[in-house]
């Protein structure tokens, strides 16, 4: 995260400097991709663990709760 937060801050700099445009857009496609890949490791552990778990428990409301939680988070991301 603090890779990527230096990133940021580096496009920053560019869109200051104005830079070409072309060179600021790679280095947010570059953002773009590392964001990415830290979501794929959050929802990997979070299926491995607090998924997993919910979907073993006896409360069936517990269940529902994370499975909506997880269909409200790509739903709303296919939105954006």
């Amino acid at each position: 995260m603090k890779s990527i937060e230096g990133h940021v801050r580096g496009i920053q700099r560019m869109v200051t400097d104005d830079n070409y445009c072309i060179d600021v857009i790679s280095q947010v496609q570059a953002v773009q991709k590392a964001l990415d890949r830290v979501n794929s490791l959050l929802l990997d552990n979070h299926l491995n663990s607090c998924v997993i778990t919910a979907v073993r428990s006896d409360d069936s409301q517990e269940r529902e709760r994370v499975l909506g939680e997880l269909l409200h988070v790509f739903e709303t991301g296919s939105k954006l």
